[in-house]
């Protein structure tokens, strides 16, 4: 008979056994582990992506923070009866009203420069006879810039000889352009080669104008890149000019005090460019 202080049996369910719970294996212990990495990992992709975010949308501000024409340059040309000049946004397109010479210079922008901020700088070119495409590159930065020359020239279809210029960061890129055989001059203004190698094309006419109070691209900057430039390339150096008067949006940030009005820059480049101009090509 039962001893009445024994404890009840337990009773056993279908199916199951009346062995103990299995200890926690190896792999339950490392579960809780792998979701606090999960999670981190997680926590690391999304700061990553904000940061990213927030580059991305600091450098397009910084980017389009633009040096705009002065009014005065730009009012001029529209003003002159011997220039028509047409505002696209993103080109302007300088065509002479009278007689043209089948010349045409398509020429990129400085770095955060609006291109009708050289409509001044080209005034008396085109005025002369040539036309002047004048191109915003993209995001306002010319090494940037991955559209075809053939879209640049598609604006002026008149012209039968195509010459690729720039300031500053739209020469560098101009020079790339300067390699295809389509294009016939190359005009560098306060600017180098330094992605495109030019040295081999002895048929290439170049000219390179510099000013002695530029702090933004030095004389030694230029020099150096001479090797990548055709052997015969015109050097032409404008006393007392400074960087941003290549352009007309006034002063710019760390460049040298220019010791020559802003007219007597212009008139300076524009007798470099006319002569150059008009021999250069076929």
């Amino acid at each position: 008979m039962p001893s009445p202080l024994a404890h009840p049996a337990q009773p056993v369910q279908p199916g199951g056994d009346e062995t103990s719970p299995a200890a926690p294996t190896a792999a339950d212990a490392h579960r809780p582990r792998r979701r606090r990495a999960r999670r981190v990992a997680k926590i690391v992709a999304l700061s990553l992506l904000a940061a990213l975010v927030v580059a991305v949308g600091a450098f397009l501000v910084w980017a389009n923070d633009t040096y705009a024409a002065e009014p005065d340059g730009i009012a001029a040309v529209r003003d002159d009866p011997r220039v028509r000049l047409d505002d696209q946004g993103d080109a302007v397109v300088m065509t002479p009203t009278g007689a043209s010479d089948g010349r045409g210079l398509v020429f990129l922008a400085g770095a955060k420069v609006e291109p009708q901020a050289y409509a001044a700088t080209f005034h008396e070119l085109a005025a002369e006879g040539t036309t002047v495409v004048v191109v915003e590159p993209f995001l306002h930065l010319a090494i940037l810039e991955r559209r075809p020359f053939e879209a640049f020239t598609a604006l002026a279809a008149d012209v039968e000889v195509w010459a690729v210029g720039g300031h500053s960061m739209g020469g560098v890129r101009a020079c790339t352009y300067a390699e295809s055989e389509e294009v016939d001059a190359l005009v560098l203004l306060a600017s180098y080669c330094s992605l495109g190698d030019l040295s081999g094309r002895a048929d290439l006419a170049a000219l390179s104008v510099s000013g002695t109070q530029d702090a933004l691209v030095s004389q030694e900057t230029i020099d150096e890149s001479l090797p990548l430039m055709p052997e015969d390339t015109e050097l032409v150096r404008i006393e007392g000019a400074s960087h941003a008067q290549f352009g007309d949006y006034g002063p710019q940030s760390g460049d040298g005090t220019p010791t020559i009005t802003d007219d007597e820059a212009r008139a300076r480049i524009t007798e470099a460019l006319v002569p150059f101009l008009t021999s250069a090509g076929r």
